[in-house]
């Protein structure tokens, strides 16, 4: 990737780094990806009416139908929620209920998990 510098009036090559997804979560994306699809689709909606709907651009709606992890998570939910995807449960209104059972379990786990600073012997 090159990006322009105006203060010394040259291109500077941009080291990017490709971050490594696995199988599943590949396949994940992708399938959402899908799912918003057909969801659109079947409400009879162009990419441009979705699109505006959301408030991102074309191009980044193909993104996201296409499975491309680089889009930001909240554009995907809010772009299958506004299509008619279903999320965590079907048919959902509201997450509430489902989110007072996981701070229930997350009150019950410890707050900080470190690594122990030694290595207990408990070789007797």
């Amino acid at each position: 990737m090159y990006l322009y510098d105006f203060y010394f009036g040259h291109y500077i090559i941009m080291k990017t780094t490709l971050r490594a997804y696995s199988r599943l979560t590949r396949e994940a994306l992708l399938l959402l990806g899908k799912q918003i699809r057909l969801a659109r689709k079947r409400r009879r909606m162009s990419e441009h009416d979705l699109a505006a709907r959301v408030g991102i651009a074309r191009s980044t709606l193909q993104l996201i139908e296409k499975g491309n992890p680089s889009v930001a998570i909240g554009l995907v939910l809010e772009t299958a929620t506004l299509a008619g995807v279903s999320l965590f449960a079907p048919e959902a209104t509201s997450l509430a209920p489902q989110l007072v059972r996981i701070d229930d379990k997350l009150t019950l786990m410890p707050g900080s998990i470190r690594k122990p600073r030694h290595e207990v012997n408990d070789d007797f």
